[in-house]
């Protein structure tokens, strides 16, 4: 068994048993049918991957890893807001007629800022801390801006990333205000867990931990009886992960650069109803 599939289980069946319904509340979420979506929710969970000891892909069902690529590198390495510059269409639904999500996201991170550097935008600012001043305690991005909040198609979920460095590992924390939980805890780890493992390799360390600090931890109630499936499913080692070792600047990185071998999983589930 994968962690990745202990902490999943372990995580859904302590939502199922002992979180919060909104039942009976207001809730801005709606199903396609107009109907509220409505979750049962716990506060504050935290589940640590250690990527030193293996890549953190479910196997209870697979994670599509090269399109969860694809959108990480939209928004971190192309900081782009548009939706033609991304492979998939994840993002369609939050977009305008020119494919603009607006302020938000890659848009956020792009934004150059004075730093005692000099100028830049957040990503570079951290590659420049982390291959100039590693062991800084100020190593962080965060894309809830307040001031842009009113011109993004979608305020952000996984808003802030904080990296530290331990000895010759490069740990990080992501921070997310809301997940829902089937689907898209497992997309989101493996995105930050590559961002970590990329910016690692072009910085001179190796993978440590991702720690994922999640707010409001939520299954949504349509979820329920796909949870309460998923969990009793058959779990398999986790896959094994590498980057192509000649990339060492993190804007040459492309989906083929991440190499997956050896994952075994169980069947995809199809037709997930999606709140919005």
């Amino acid at each position: 068994m994968s962690r990745a599939d202990r902490l999943f289980i372990d995580m859904c069946e302590d939502i199922l048993q002992n979180g919060f319904s909104t039942e009976g509340q207001e809730v801005r979420a709606r199903w396609e049918d107009g109907t509220p979506a409505h979750t049962i929710k716990k506060f504050g969970v935290i589940n640590r991957y250690d990527l030193s000891r293996e890549f953190p892909a479910l196997t209870l069902r697979p994670t599509a890893i090269k399109s969860a690529v694809d959108e990480l590198l939209w928004i971190w390495q192309k900081k782009s807001n548009n939706i033609n510059d991304l492979n998939s269409h994840i993002w369609d639904q939050w977009a305008d007629e020119e494919g603009s999500i607006g302020k938000a996201y890659g848009y956020q991170l792009g934004v150059k800022y004075r730093f005692a550097q000099g100028e830049m935008d957040q990503v570079d600012n951290v590659i420049w801390q982390l291959k100039n001043q590693p062991y800084s305690r100020r190593i962080m991005t965060n894309i809830f801006n307040f001031r842009d909040l009113l011109e993004m198609g979608l305020e952000p979920c996984a808003y802030s990333m904080t990296f530290n460095v331990t000895g010759d590992k490069l740990n990080a924390i992501l921070n997310q205000r809301s997940q829902d939980i089937l689907a898209a805890n497992n997309w989101n780890v493996v995105q930050y867990s590559v961002l970590v493992h990329m910016l690692a390799q072009v910085t001179g360390f190796k993978a440590g931990e991702l720690v994922h600090v999640i707010s409001d931890a939520h299954i949504y109630d349509r979820h329920i009886p796909i949870i309460k499936e998923l969990i009793k499913r058959p779990v398999y080692p986790a896959p094994k992960f590498k980057l192509d070792p000649n990339i060492k600047d993190f804007y040459e990185f492309k989906t083929e650069h991440v190499i997956i071998e050896d994952y075994e999983k169980n069947p995809q589930i199809k037709g997930i109803p999606i709140a919005v």
